[in-house]
């Protein structure tokens, strides 16, 4: 029988979840600008506690964009 203290479930975030609550708070406001969204909602993504699938897409975009290596010139 588990405790009454402990919750049922136990939110386990991604690793772009992980990456993204990684980064500093400039860095995720740019990509929550991105992606059209605030930066409360694009935490509360980071932090598995729910965003819409059109919030999540876009902040994974976001991160990859952002991972992807620049091109030189």
């Amino acid at each position: 029988m588990r405790g009454y203290l402990q919750p049922g479930k136990r939110l386990v975030p991604s690793d772009e979840q992980q990456a993204f609550a990684a980064l500093s708070r400039g860095r995720r406001s740019k990509i929550a600008i991105a992606a059209n969204t605030t930066l409360l909602k694009a935490d509360q993504w980071a932090d598995a506690r729910g965003a819409t699938s059109e919030i999540a897409e876009a902040l994974v975009k976001g991160l990859e964009a952002m991972k992807a290596p620049k091109k030189k010139k």
